[in-house]
């Protein structure tokens, strides 16, 4: 357990920085190349803005504490679960953390310029997705996310990140239904023929 516990505190502060980093990079990449925004919160107040909002402030929240976690012990504010903290279940997180990065940057380049963060009010230039991943699952990226917000968990067993797993699920699960009623109303009956041969999740 001593080996791999600083192992695991220092790759969760790292892994969470790079991908706010990332996720900022390719956003101001894709509005300096094609002059529009992928990333979209709605109108204020509508559903999909709070869910945009409340993910950010977990987001934010994760960042903080992983990084501050790398030079202040932090835990016994966290509420660590002893019982999982145990370098199997500690390894599995990180492991289970690097799949779902690597899902979700294989799922994002597959969409590539139609790739949007949130519901895109433009409804020109944009295609509707059928095949490969997303021939067997509607939203196989939020499900990816889901799996890393499950990995987090396990990375880091807590009441802390327990709260953030089932606020995390919520909101995407939410989230996802608000962007199939968009793609119903923005491709109609060809929507509406996939929806019925691919399954919303597996």
């Amino acid at each position: 357990m001593e080996s791999i516990e600083p192992l695991v505190r220092h790759f969760l502060g790292i892994f969470f920085l790079m991908i706010g980093l990332q996720f900022g990079g390719r956003a101001l990449g894709l509005y300096r190349r094609m002059s529009f925004s992928h990333i979209n919160y709605g109108e204020t107040g509508t559903a999909p803005w709070w869910h945009r909002q409340i993910f950010n402030v977990f987001r934010t929240l994760i960042v903080s504490v992983c990084v501050i976690r790398i030079f202040v012990d932090i835990d016994g504010w966290l509420g660590v679960f002893p019982a999982l903290y145990q370098w199997p279940v500690l390894l599995v997180g990180m492991l289970l953390l690097l799949v779902s990065f690597t899902s979700v940057n294989y799922l994002q380049a597959y969409m590539h310029e139609d790739w949007r963060s949130g519901i895109d009010p433009r409804e020109d230039g944009r295609n509707l997705l059928t095949e490969g991943p997303f021939a067997r699952s509607r939203n196989p990226v939020f499900i990816s996310v889901m799996t890393g917000q499950l990995a987090f968990f396990l990375a880091l067993p807590s009441v802390f990140s327990l709260i953030c797993l089932i606020a995390g699920v919520l909101v995407i699960t939410r989230q996802a239904r608000e962007e199939e009623k968009a793609l119903a109303r923005q491709f109609g009956s060809q929507y509406d023929h996939y929806r019925a041969r691919v399954p919303r999740w597996f």
